[in-house]
């Protein structure tokens, strides 16, 4: 049985946050830890190491440089079984659950006031690069990028099922390889359109979207479909339209709201569409 000793967190969006840490603690799990992260579990009361006592090296450049190191990424790379006198060695200790959610660089650039300096600044290179590390052990570290996600990992390792547990890994692993896939197509959006390279038919085209819905049912009712969007849908939009009542909607209903609200737009003064 693979258990889970010592578990990493470092994130920017803190719901859930101190829930899930008690509930490792709980368990036996000792927590390591980085800047606000830390300072937000310190002061729920709960016991964490920070990042740099693990490495033995101070965070650098205003928190640029952290978690890149050997003491952090062999901890999570290490292949139990094939790794451990490698680990000995060092003197590297294995980290066996990382949660971490990256920089909100959407939400930044998203933001009318944003500098192109500020955007770069919420280009989080640190975050990603540990949850692709521990992704890719799957088999070995449970990786967390959604704090909705938390009840979840708890339950399963207080059932400490290894089937359950097996499954989870390789679920979540999808999930954060998902979510750094993402994060990355927007980042590359944005410094495209701040190059001013407008192409009608670019070479590579990368899009990421998010599920909002799922319909009742595709454009005939013995079809399933749903409903994506983009992480911040522009206002205006069908995406950004709040349902108020009425049954779910179907594949008909979206596209034929589409096209009135395409319409209705395409008058200068005030317009009904039917």
């Amino acid at each position: 049985m693979t258990r889970v000793r010592r578990a990493l967190l470092s994130v920017s969006d803190k719901q859930g946050l101190t829930e899930f840490a008690g509930g490792l603690v709980e368990l036996g799990v000792e927590l390591i830890s980085t800047g606000g992260t830390a300072a937000a579990l310190r002061g729920a009361g709960l016991a964490v190491e920070d990042v740099a006592t693990v490495t033995q090296f101070p965070e650098i450049m205003d928190g640029r440089v952290k978690t890149l190191h050997p003491a952090i990424h062999g901890g999570l790379l290490a292949r139990e079984g094939v790794d451990d006198r490698v680990l000995d060695e060092h003197g590297i200790q294995p980290i066996d659950l990382v949660a971490v959610n990256l920089y909100p660089f959407e939400a930044t650039v998203a933001a009318a006031d944003c500098s192109f300096s500020d955007a770069v600044e919420n280009i989080d290179i640190g975050g990603p690069a540990m949850l692709r590390a521990a992704a890719k052990n799957h088999s070995r570290v449970l990786v967390v990028v959604d704090p909705l996600d938390y009840p979840l990992v708890l339950d399963a390792l207080r059932a400490n099922d290894q089937g359950q547990l097996d499954a989870l890994r390789l679920r979540l692993a999808t999930k954060a390889f998902t979510h750094t896939a993402g994060y990355d197509s927007a980042i590359a959006a944005y410094l495209t359109d701040q190059a001013g390279v407008a192409e009608a038919f670019p070479e590579t085209l990368r899009l990421s979207f998010r599920r909002a819905q799922e319909l009742r049912y595709g454009e005939n009712p013995h079809q399933a479909a749903a409903f994506y969007h983009t992480e911040r849908p522009a206002p205006g939009t069908l995406a950004a339209a709040q349902q108020l009542q009425g049954k779910p909607l179907s594949y008909n209903n979206l596209a034929d709201a589409d096209a009135a609200l395409a319409c209705a737009q395409a008058f200068q003064d005030v317009a009904c569409v039917i």
